[in-house]
């Protein structure tokens, strides 16, 4: 009930205008801040979605799983000892709105159906160009880019950087060390703009890794 709540009072201010402003989040972590714009003119549907997990704080306590140097860090599905943590119904993939995976860039990762996506998320540290939307087809219908890192990117290029190795039930590109997200709040422009304010396998790039959701591999 909580969470539908939060998503009819989501949806009614971005539908009202009230945040006409594109709403920033504040992540921290363990290795530092990054702060997140989004796109609810571009993305109403997952921005709403993200903006429910932040509010309920889904994403407190959890961690990146899954970092690879200049290609993504991804995250908001696990906690540090790799217990899955429950998540809303999927939600439609919005990867048509011209938005494209470029560095720095926020989207939401997902296992084979294209809308399948539901809490995890990741940041591009690359100009990814396979993970954007081609055709409506499964293989090639893209991931949805609903935000942008606009403070903290040399953060999430560290997390990209650490030394990685299998753990939990991944087999490979989980941090050593785990990179804790301690909290994930939404935030206002003014706020962030002030420095003392504070899922089945497919191909990446040469067709090896996709950003992936719970035990599966996304698609792309």
């Amino acid at each position: 009930m909580k969470y539908r709540l939060t998503m009819v009072i989501v949806g009614w201010l971005i539908s009202t205008g009230a945040l006409a402003a594109n709403p920033h989040v504040k992540m921290r972590t363990n290795l530092g801040d990054i702060v997140l714009e989004l796109y609810p003119d571009k993305a109403p549907k997952t921005v709403a979605n993200f903006l429910q997990y932040v509010g309920s704080g889904h994403y407190n306590g959890t961690v990146f799983h899954r970092t690879i140097q200049k290609f993504v860090i991804q995250g908001g599905g696990f906690t540090p000892d790799f217990q899955y943590k429950p998540t809303l119904d999927p939600v439609p993939n919005e990867a048509t709105n011209g938005l494209r995976n470029e560095p720095g860039t926020l989207s939401m990762a997902r296992a084979y159906d294209p809308d399948s996506a539901t809490a995890q998320f990741f940041i591009n540290l690359d100009d990814n160009k396979f993970l954007n939307h081609h055709r409506p087809h499964p293989d090639y219908y893209g991931y949805c880019v609903f935000g942008k890192v606009i403070k903290g990117m040399d953060i999430a290029k560290k997390i990209g950087a650490l030394p990685t190795a299998a753990g939990g039930p991944f087999t490979a590109d989980v941090p050593v060390e785990p990179v804790v997200i301690e909290e994930m709040v939404l935030a206002s422009a003014s706020s962030t703009d002030n420095p003392k304010a504070v899922e089945t396998a497919a191909p990446a790039k040469s067709r090896k890794k996709t950003p992936q959701s719970k035990k599966e591999k996304t698609h792309g």
